[in-house]
C-alpha cells in the first residue's frame, strides 16, 4: 500500500509524463495543503519558448492564486527532481514548509546534490527535505526522455 507521500509523488510523475509527451524535460510538481492538491505544474520551457516555466515555479504559482497569498505556509511540494538554483529560491521566498522530491539532479541540483539551499542558515526560511522518494520511477522517466533524445 503506498503512503501519501508516494500518493503524491505518483501524481507528480503523472504530470511529468505530460511533459514529456510535449517533448519537454518531464519534470512534474505539485503542492498540498491540507491533504488537498492545491496548484501542479510540469516543465514548459520548450512550449512557452519561457526560461522560467519550470514544474515548481508553475505549481507555486497556482498554489498562491488558488490559495489568495503568497505565504505557502502549511503547504509540501512534491517534485520528481530535485529543484534547481532558482526553484530552490521560489521555495524560500514562498515559505514553503516541505519538499518532497524524487531523482536527484547531479548537475543543477540546488537542494542537496551542487547547493543546500533549503537549509543555509543565512536565509529567512528553511524547509524539511525528503528525498529519494520514488527515485527509480522518477530516475526512469528521465533516463528514458533523454536517451530518445540522443
Amino acid at each position: 500500500m503506498k503512503n501519501s507521500s508516494q500518493e503524491f509523488m505518483t501524481q507528480a510523475l503523472t504530470l511529468a509524463k505530460k511533459a514529456q509527451a510535449l517533448g519537454e524535460v518531464p519534470v512534474g510538481a505539485i503542492i498540498v495543503f491540507e491533504n488537498q492538491i492545491v496548484g501542479e505544474g510540469f516543465n514548459l520551457r520548450e512550449s512557452e519558448k519561457h526560461p522560467l516555466a519550470h514544474a515548481e515555479k508553475i505549481a507555486i504559482e497556482e498554489a498562491a492564486k488558488k490559495l489568495g497569498r503568497w505565504r505557502l505556509t502549511g503547504c509540501t511540494l512534491y517534485v520528481t527532481l530535485e529543484p534547481c538554483v532558482m526553484c530552490a529560491g521560489a521555495i524560500v521566498n514562498s515559505r514553503l514548509d516541505q519538499v518532497v522530491y524524487g531523482a536527484k539532479d547531479p548537475k543543477a541540483g540546488a537542494v542537496e546534490s551542487l547547493y543546500q539551499i533549503l537549509a543555509d542558515t543565512r536565509l529567512n526560511h528553511r524547509s524539511l527535505v525528503t528525498s529519494g522518494v520514488m527515485q527509480e520511477e522518477c530516475s526512469a522517466v528521465l533516463k528514458t526522455f533523454f536517451a530518445q533524445l540522443r
